[in-house]
């Protein structure tokens, strides 16, 4: 009894065997006949939906009104920042200041003082 289950199971098994390898033939086949269809450096079918046609783009153009006020704004915004510099040239850079005669004199006599200083500690080195 359990020969017979056996067998019955391995005669289904080569069936179905069978059945796999007439439908991958089958899969070769329809892919083969896709490839030749395609052609050479086509590329292959798009799958899914198609894309959207999009209508070709119209020209704008401006009305005559719209350009003036583009143009009067670009002219009111180019008249405040020549404003703006105007005010920054008008202003007076900081004055400089002056070193008086008496402070300039005590510097002169500072740095002499010190190269004198280095000067008599050379010639007490040198002999």
């Amino acid at each position: 009894m359990t020969d017979s289950i056996v067998k019955q199971i391995q005669q289904r098994q080569q069936a179905v065997r069978a059945q796999i390898e007439a439908l991958e033939a089958a899969s070769r086949q329809l892919a083969s006949a896709l490839a030749t269809l395609a052609g050479p450096g086509r590329p292959p079918a798009r799958r899914g939906r198609p894309p959207r046609q999009r209508k070709p783009a119209r020209k704008r153009r401006m009305s005559a009104a719209g350009r003036a006020a583009i143009a009067a704004a670009a002219r009111k915004r180019w008249a405040k920042v020549r404003r703006a510099k105007a005010g920054q040239r008008a202003a007076k850079p900081a004055k400089k200041r002056k070193m008086s005669a008496a402070g300039r004199a005590a510097i002169v006599a500072a740095v002499k003082a010190r190269w004198a200083k280095v000067r008599a500690a050379k010639a007490a080195q040198g002999k």
